[in-house]
């Protein structure tokens, strides 16, 4: 029986965890090549140095995640992109905390464009 209420748990962190974060947009890489050239867009790709060397978007800045953000103006909006989309919803989650009101999480990554 108390198995049952550990996985229980487990799951419910689970899903808890992976729901998306209020006020963050997602949109697909189809929408994203629409706005690359969007002065009012901030474009910033969360990779590591390497991943982003390797293969980018010329458009994004690398800000590999666990970097600061500081530096990224609150008046426009953050895209954020990373190989699978997964980093990239880290790091929403961190923007939005620091007080940025504009933040879109690209669906997919890299690995989608």
């Amino acid at each position: 029986m108390e198995m049952w209420i550990i996985i229980a748990f487990v799951v419910v962190l689970l899903i808890w965890r992976m729901k998306p974060t209020k006020g963050v947009r997602t949109i697909s890489t189809a929408q994203l090549k629409n706005m690359l050239n969007d002065k009012d867009k901030v474009f910033v790709d969360v990779r590591t140095s390497a991943e982003y060397k390797g293969r980018n978007i010329p458009q994004f800045k690398n800000i590999p995640l666990g970097s600061s953000f500081d530096k990224l103006p609150k008046d426009k909006e953050i895209v954020v992109i990373c190989q699978s989309g997964m980093r990239s919803s880290q790091a929403c989650k961190q923007l939005k905390k620091q007080g940025f009101e504009r933040v879109t999480n690209v669906r997919g990554g890299m690995s989608a464009y």
